[in-house]
């Protein structure tokens, strides 16, 4: 590693950027993930510059005083295994402070994360299938927008381990993105959003109370896209979402190992059955 690096804080414009990385890379970003992820907090973004080159990107996303989440790491190819990473990981969790961090990260560099004080505890598994079409939709059903906050707030709360009104009002506001709740006697009872991406659409977050709702709100999110590729992050710490995710005939391609560095949040996770992004948790 050369003197000449320098850690920085990304502009949104640099989040585009690494947006763009991140599908050259396969993750298959959302359309408008960059504005999405920049709102839930601008200065939480940092890139590794060398020479005047950015060749590591990095985020680091502080929801409260207790709890944060870092994504979005990439280094360059040309780069990787030269201490660029880890510097740059270096400047993340000092700017988380003290909080709690989480990552989702990927299974063959555990223990490395493990070096920097991560806990693994669980997987998160993604799931592949085909959109379908169902003959009637539960009434319960109804769309959300993004003037919907107050509506799922509370539960959101739930299912994450702090409040995140800012992305949740960009996220629900997307322009190619669908949200539905599951709303029963004036009782939310779960929500998602669906969001169009580089291929085909990824379900997150799927909050329910159970498998039966979670299911009717999964039907809404497909009727209108049949044929298309969908997409779901499912934890396996809920058997439930990956009886779900099976239960469509949806198929397992890759996992990520979900870590903290201060032990698992209290939360909901048998309500959880689609993690909102590998990203930003």
């Amino acid at each position: 590693m050369t003197d000449d690096y320098r850690i920085e804080a990304m502009t949104g414009d640099d989040v585009a950027t690494a947006i763009e990385w991140a599908a050259r890379e396969g993750w298959n970003p959302g359309l408008e993930d960059a504005s999405c992820f920049f709102a839930a907090d601008q200065t939480g973004f940092f890139k590794g510059v060398l020479g005047g080159e950015t060749i590591a990107t990095g985020s680091a996303v502080c929801y409260d005083d207790t709890y944060a989440f870092c994504g979005l790491y990439i280094v360059s190819p040309e780069h990787r295994g030269k201490g660029y990473g880890l510097e740059l990981t270096k400047a993340r969790l000092a700017y988380c402070g003290n909080r709690n961090v989480g990552i989702d990260g990927v299974l063959e560099n555990v223990k490395i994360y493990e070096r920097i004080g991560y806990e693994a505890f669980y997987e998160n598994c993604r799931f592949h299938g085909e959109a379908k079409a169902v003959s009637a939709l539960a009434p319960e059903v109804v769309d959300l927008g993004a003037a919907s906050l107050d509506t799922i707030r509370a539960y959101d709360r739930q299912c994450f381990p702090a409040h995140r009104d800012s992305f949740l009002n960009a996220w629900l506001g997307q322009q190619e993105a669908r949200s539905v709740a599951y709303v029963e006697d004036g009782v939310v009872k779960g929500y998602a959003v669906r969001r169009k991406c580089f291929e085909g659409y990824k379900v997150g977050p799927l909050f329910a109370d159970d498998a039966e709702v979670a299911g009717a709100l999964f039907d809404a999110l497909q009727a209108d896209i049949k044929g298309a590729l969908i997409i779901l992050d499912t934890p396996e710490n809920n058997p439930a979402a990956v009886q779900l995710a099976t239960r469509y005939g949806m198929e397992k391609v890759f996992a990520t190992a979900r870590m903290y560095q201060k032990g698992m949040p209290g939360i909901a996770n048998h309500k959880i059955f689609g993690i909102t992004s590998f990203e930003l948790g």
